[in-house]
């Protein structure tokens, strides 16, 4: 492989010279009179440190101490700030980063076409947003240009939360404070094909499916094997239009460019996959739809029927055809497959001393793995561990007991090697205390 890996422990890139970035008792009182009350407590708790600078695999605290990022909701698939993507941004910047929209403008058609040329075939449209819920909206909206306006979605799902990505991401706690949501929806259990099938035949062609291949935030949820391939022959049985949200798990993170090929891309084939996270190269917020020629058609006829002034804007397709395009070079995703197993075996040995009883499962494809505990506590006790011995990780909002490890497909050994220690120490400190 050519992939350049990060080395341990490199230095912080610079140190804030903005007064008062680094003063973390002014930054928390900011928060608390203009962001986020409870966002400035859980920062107290994890001990009011600010983020400040970030490389590679590492993140860098105001005082320049290092913390290796195993975190990051999956967008750091290339890590902190790769030199190809942020070359690329840089030059975007310094000569046309927003574009007026009145001319063709060549990032957004160059981007596309990268994109497009890794999609599974027949996926060859793309209509470029700026997040993961965006992308999910235009999907949506999309399929009822289609006449597809009942929705199905699945248990432990998670799709975004504006409104009507919320209707999809199946969690009363944050679907209750918003309700009503959209009408004539309908939530199946994940991996279920019975109830799917069930589900469709009551619908017919006016249903709308959306499924993640392995569920992220769901607690990296692995369905049986040949369910998306299933789903996506229910869809086409009953005629309903398929939406496959790869947003966590495309573009390298579970070790292939797509989740749905674990199943055969072909035989797993959506009307429309939804990309992001990972398409922004860790620099530039960016996700997309992407569809068929026959779903795309109304948004391809009338490029006005769904736009943001934002969306496919140079700065952003700049990082996204550059990560695109680094994914692929430095064979990035076949790397994540490599580092995948190697984890996914010291995560296993690391956890087995704790099994059936602090540990209740560990399970994984490629750099998406969840160790699932016993009780819901363990999971903050185990992240307040790991970030006292310099390793930030994730919980994940639909699984309470699972904490997520999305690391970047840029580590390197010695990178490897401290956090499966930092885990080791971390799981014993906390069966000590918690076991």
């Amino acid at each position: 492989m050519t992939a350049p890996v990060t080395t341990a422990v490199p230095t912080a890139p610079g140190t804030p010279d903005t007064p008062g970035l680094a003063d973390r008792g002014h930054i928390a009182r900011l928060y608390r009179e203009h962001l986020s009350s409870g966002r400035a407590v859980l920062g107290s708790v994890l001990g009011g440190m600010l983020e400040t600078a970030s490389d590679g695999a590492w993140v860098y605290t105001e005082d320049g101490r290092p913390y290796l990022d195993f975190g990051g909701y999956g967008v750091f698939i290339l890590g902190h700030r790769h030199p190809a993507v942020t070359a690329a941004v840089h030059r975007q910047v310094d000569t046309h980063p927003l574009a007026g929209r009145v001319f063709l403008e060549p990032v957004a058609a160059r981007a596309a076409g990268a994109l497009a040329a890794r999609t599974p075939a027949g996926l060859d449209h793309v209509h470029f947003v700026n997040s993961g819920a965006e992308a999910t909206e235009a999907g949506l909206k999309l399929a009822r240009a289609h006449g597809h306006t009942a929705l199905v979605s699945t248990a432990g799902g998670y799709h975004g939360k504006t409104l009507g990505a919320l209707t999809a991401t199946a969690n009363p706690k944050y679907q209750q404070p918003f309700q009503p949501l959209l009408p004539d929806s309908t939530v199946v259990p994940y991996g279920d094909t019975d109830a799917m099938a069930a589900a469709l035949a009551g619908l017919g062609r006016r249903a709308c499916v959306i499924v993640e291949p392995v569920q992220g935030e769901g607690g990296v949820r692995i369905p049986p094997p040949g369910y998306l391939a299933e789903v996506s022959r229910l869809c086409r049985t009953y005629g309903a239009f398929l939406i496959v949200d790869e947003i966590q798990t495309g573009l390298g993170r579970l070790g292939s460019w797509w989740g749905m090929e674990a199943e055969g891309a072909e035989r797993a084939a959506p009307d429309v996959l939804l990309v992001g996270k990972g398409l922004s190269g860790g620099v530039v917020p960016v996700a997309a739809m992407v569809a068929t020629e026959a779903a795309y058609r109304p948004f391809s006829r009338d490029p006005y029927l769904h736009t943001s002034t934002f969306a496919a804007s140079p700065i952003a397709c700049a990082a996204a055809w550059a990560a695109v395009e680094t994914l692929d070079r430095e064979d990035l995703v076949g790397r994540a497959q490599v580092l995948g197993d190697r984890l996914l075996t010291g995560v296993r040995a690391a956890c087995a001393p704790y099994s059936g009883g602090l540990v209740h499962e560990v399970r994984g494809r490629g750099l998406l793995i969840a160790l699932e505990f016993t009780e819901e506590r363990t999971v903050g006790e185990l992240i307040l561990e790991l970030v006292g011995r310099g390793v930030v990780v994730n919980h994940s909002l639909n699984a309470t007991r699972v904490l997520r490890l999305t690391p970047p497909a840029i580590i390197g050994d010695e990178e490897v090697r401290l956090f499966l220690a930092a885990l080791a120490d971390g799981l014993r400190a906390v069966a000590t205390r918690v076991g």
